[in-house]
């Protein structure tokens, strides 16, 4: 499926609000800080002014649950205004045992009417296909649904929807970080890439470009893989469950206010 396009007005401002990926965990950025999609579509849309005059703002904080994005972002990109925010949340809802996501979905838009009418624009995101995500593919019918809620939801606030199921690329493994669980830098290129298209941007790249072909990994090295996964990524996640933390406890927005690039 082709990304549908939504031609906006000169963007001149954008917030970003969200979880780990939007906050761009799996990019490594300057220091201990990441990159991710949403600075990079912030780069992509600072060029497109003339004025050089662009402001972003980042306010994702990695492992946060919907409610709490409701909470504690929500609020403060209503009252930066900007021309833009893309609002992506509830995956982390998602893969939780025993959630719903009719529920989360409901409460999701709910979130949605209260921003659009306080922003510019709000720009909406689907769930990854997981099919062939290892840590995630059992909770395809999940996403799905949540999915597909998201897209009614845009219909009926004329959102542009950020459509990460139909982006094919990022079904490769090379699209996503050693924890399986975030992008990848090159991943995070191509979701921004994807971004600027539904915005009717022009862009350097296709999204969907096909990957290099890759050496064929026998099942050795699928073991290998595996077993350092679980001991490096997997047990510090079930412990951070067991004990009721979040990878997010004690990290603040990494970009609170709308600041030029």
């Amino acid at each position: 499926m082709a990304a549908t396009t939504t031609k906006l007005k000169t963007i001149g401002s954008y917030a970003a609000i969200g979880d780990s990926f939007t906050e761009g965990v799996g990019d490594p950025g300057p220091g201990d800080s990441y990159l991710g999609w949403a600075d990079r579509l912030a780069v992509l849309l600072s060029d497109q002014r003339e004025e050089h005059d662009f402001r972003y703002a980042n306010l994702a904080v990695r492992g946060k649950l919907l409610d709490q994005i409701v909470a504690d972002q929500l609020p403060r990109a209503k009252a930066l205004a900007p021309d833009l925010v893309t609002f992506c949340a509830g995956g982390n809802d998602i893969i939780r045992p025993g959630t719903d996501p009719d529920d989360v979905a409901e409460r999701f838009e709910a979130a949605v009417a209260d921003l659009t009418g306080a922003v510019g624009q709000v720009m909406i995101t689907t769930g990854f296909d997981t099919r062939g995500v290892p840590v995630l593919k059992h909770l395809r019918g999940k996403v799905a649904t949540y999915s597909a809620h998201v897209r009614a939801i845009a219909d009926r606030y004329d959102c542009p929807v950020l459509d990460l199921w139909s982006l094919k690329s990022v079904q490769d493994r090379r699209a996503w970080d050693t924890d399986r669980l975030h992008l990848s830098p090159e991943g995070h290129t191509r979701v921004a890439l994807r971004a600027a298209q539904v915005l009717g941007l022009d862009v350097p790249a296709d999204p969907d470009q096909p990957w290099p072909p890759e050496r064929p990994r026998g099942s050795v090295d699928v073991t290998r893989d595996n077993i350092q996964w679980a001991r490096e990524h997997l047990a510090p996640w079930i412990g951070r469950r067991l004990r009721g933390e979040s990878s997010g406890d004690h990290v603040e927005a990494k970009r609170p206010d709308l600041l030029p690039l």
